[in-house]
């Protein structure tokens, strides 16, 4: 059974220890705060706990769990403590140019993406059982090793995992659609209705707001340091998302301002017909 070090132990770290140590690996941790670490020791999340990256001198395979600007810093510090055959990934929602830095820092570097959260961060929000039926990324490059490949996507899949694979940039590209552009027209719908200059009226519409706004409004509401880790490292893709979103807007008011119903419910009819597809 491999042994498996964690680097970072919130919610994502956290989880993925609880379920890794239930079917039967041994897990090492690794978090900035000695308070983390007795935490994620008393939840049951780690077999042993450390400030020190030298913990995982020994561990078969390791996750990055931490911020995507703290992932390629990461791993040149554990470097020194890494055997040859060790195994790295990391849990990012941006890929190319974590998988370009890092692939070049180490050979054995495969870049991955649990697509899997809630709106509660931290250790205590770890659960088991987050990963069950989510998707789960692999974005090797044509230089990856494949047993590194096969042994993440072995672990993705004893997690209940939906595996895929595909290169850093088709990833990258897919996710500004389905999660980038959807935080930020998320964030920007709030911004929006709190310009309503009636408190009165502000008040109303907060009193009223219901499973259609929680619906919509949810990502929006995330993690402001992972939605602007999302744009800093996903700029181009998601500007280009963000440009075509706008396009529909624009193709909705037009609509609207032209009292041009017919041609608004085909367009309503179509994205009912085309919403399936991503669910």
């Amino acid at each position: 059974m491999m042994k498996i070090g964690l680097v970072g132990l919130g919610l994502i770290g956290g989880s993925m220890g609880l379920d890794l140590r239930n079917y039967g690996f041994e897990v090492l941790g690794v978090s900035r705060k000695q308070k983390t670490c007795q935490q994620a020791l008393d939840l049951g999340a780690v077999d042993e706990a450390s400030t020190d990256l030298s913990l995982l001198k020994s561990v078969d395979l390791i996750y990055i769990c931490t911020p995507i600007n703290t992932i390629t810093p990461i791993l040149k510090q554990l470097i020194p403590h890494l055997q040859p055959q060790t195994i790295v990934t990391d849990v990012g929602s941006v890929k190319k140019p974590v998988v370009e830095e890092c692939s070049h820092l180490w050979s054995n570097f495969v870049g991955g993406h649990p697509m899997a959260g809630k709106a509660e961060q931290g250790i205590e929000a770890a659960q088991k059982g987050l990963f069950i039926k989510a998707a789960y990324v692999l974005t090797p490059t044509s230089t990856t090793p494949q047993l590194a490949i096969d042994s993440v996507g072995e672990i993705a899949t004893i997690l209940g995992c939906q595996l895929s694979i595909c290169s850093p940039e088709t990833h990258d590209r897919a996710v500004a659609w389905i999660s980038h552009l959807p935080a930020m027209v998320s964030a920007s719908l709030i911004a929006a209705c709190m310009e309503e200059l009636d408190p009165s009226v502000l008040q109303l519409a907060q009193n009223l707001a219901s499973s259609g706004f929680r619906d919509t409004s949810r990502v929006g509401g995330g993690n402001p340091e992972l939605g602007e880790m999302m744009a800093r490292y996903n700029s181009s893709q998601l500007l280009n998302a963000l440009c075509q979103y706008r396009q529909s807007l624009d193709t909705i008011i037009k609509f609207i301002q032209q009292e041009d119903w017919c041609s608004l419910q085909e367009f309503l009819q179509a994205t009912q017909d085309a919403r399936s597809n991503f669910l």
